[in-house]
């Protein structure tokens, strides 16, 4: 992707991300004041320093990294290993991420992110789950790749590896999340999960390609994660879960936050009682998660390629698809059954499961309306 891009304006962005001490917030205090990267690096340290909360040291550390060879060791590294460089504003950047308030200025991505990635869950929770909890979270993203969602998700052990590995079964797609450079697989035991992940999905991070693990990294990673789906659902949690962060950061966002009850008695059930008594969603089943999803921001592409406009028409079979794609304004049932070709017994039966999705109503007179 990123061979598209004029190349001098994509050094600029990607020094910038490899700046130690500039996240996502200094990134837009900086572009804000200087309009570009350019002028980022073009700036007086007097200048520089003018900015709320940049001190001497990194007043003089942008001016001298205008000079440094990392970004252009950065590109040919991408190049080398198919990572590509995704801008924030660009079409191919995810709509949904672009939308929370501090969004990463660029992604580094191995695989491939698809229109179809725009109707996605979230599945997160205790790295030291508990055998159900790992049994719930593979049923759940299983679950979630046949309804037609990207299963996103932390790549790390326990719950987030076991989602991955639950949509991958299913054939669906998914991502992982890193809060190291994707080149630098964190656990070292996952390698092997990543690799199925690209194939089925990507991973994605803003951090360099080679960035190592510190604790810093995966609460700013826990964002994305979040701004990349539509919910999140979390599966077992301590009390001082990072899931729980994750969750926090969902409903800050404005997206639906779900959590998996579990035994009264088991510590790894307090984050999730504590989410559903403060008013998450309780998720018994898979349709817990799936009635929730209102209208879509924007209309999105599934994997057929075709538009649409709410999740449940995910879960639609063609006799429910052709009559739902009638429904443009208000429409009689014998019109439906005109356009449509179908007989009239079908075209009710199609009508109360659009009902029971959530995606038409009844009207007096056999009419019916989009909801």
């Amino acid at each position: 992707m990123f061979t598209s891009l004029d190349l001098d304006t994509l050094r600029d962005h990607v020094r910038l991300a490899c700046l130690p001490g500039v996240g996502s917030r200094y990134r837009k205090l900086l572009l804000e004041r200087f309009g570009s990267p350019a002028g980022v690096f073009a700036a007086r340290p007097d200048e520089l320093r003018s900015i709320t909360k940049v001190g001497k040291k990194l007043a003089e550390a942008i001016p001298a990294l205008a000079r440094d060879r990392t970004a252009d060791d950065t590109l040919a590294l991408c190049a080398k290993h198919a990572v590509d460089i995704i801008l924030e504003d660009t079409p191919a950047y995810p709509g949904l991420l672009a939308r929370i308030d501090d969004p990463p200025g660029l992604l580094f991505v191995r695989g491939a992110l698809l229109p179809a990635d725009a109707i996605a869950v979230a599945v997160v929770g205790a790295r030291h789950a508990t055998p159900y909890g790992l049994k719930v979270a593979e049923q759940l993203g299983g679950s979630l790749a046949r309804a037609g969602y990207t299963v996103v998700s932390g790549l790390a052990r326990g719950i987030d590896a076991a989602a991955h590995r639950g949509a991958l079964a299913a054939g669906g797609r998914t991502i992982g999340v890193l809060g190291t450079g994707v080149l630098n697989i964190y656990p070292t035991e996952h390698a092997d999960l990543a690799l199925d992940v690209i194939k089925s999905g990507a991973l994605i991070s803003e951090a360099p390609p080679l960035t190592e693990a510190h604790a810093g990294l995966f609460p700013q990673r826990n964002r994305i994660v979040s701004g990349l789906c539509l919910g999140t659902v979390v599966v077992e949690a301590s009390d001082r879960s990072g899931a729980l962060i994750t969750a926090r950061l969902a409903a800050e966002q404005g997206r639906e936050v779900f959590a998996v009850p579990g035994p009264i008695d088991s510590r790894m059930s307090r984050g999730c009682h504590a989410l559903i008594r403060d008013g998450a969603t309780l998720v018994g089943c898979i349709d817990d998660i799936l009635g929730e999803f209102g209208p879509l921001f924007e209309t999105a592409t599934n994997a057929a390629g075709k538009p649409v406009s709410h999740p449940a028409e995910l879960q639609l079979g063609d006799l429910e698809r052709r009559v739902l794609d009638c429904v443009v304004g208000t429409i009689s049932i014998d019109e439906i059954v005109d356009a449509t070709e179908l007989s009239a017994s079908q075209v009710l039966s199609a009508v109360s499961v659009l009902e029971m999705r959530r995606l038409v109503r009844r009207l007096p007179g056999s009419r019916i309306d989009r909801i």
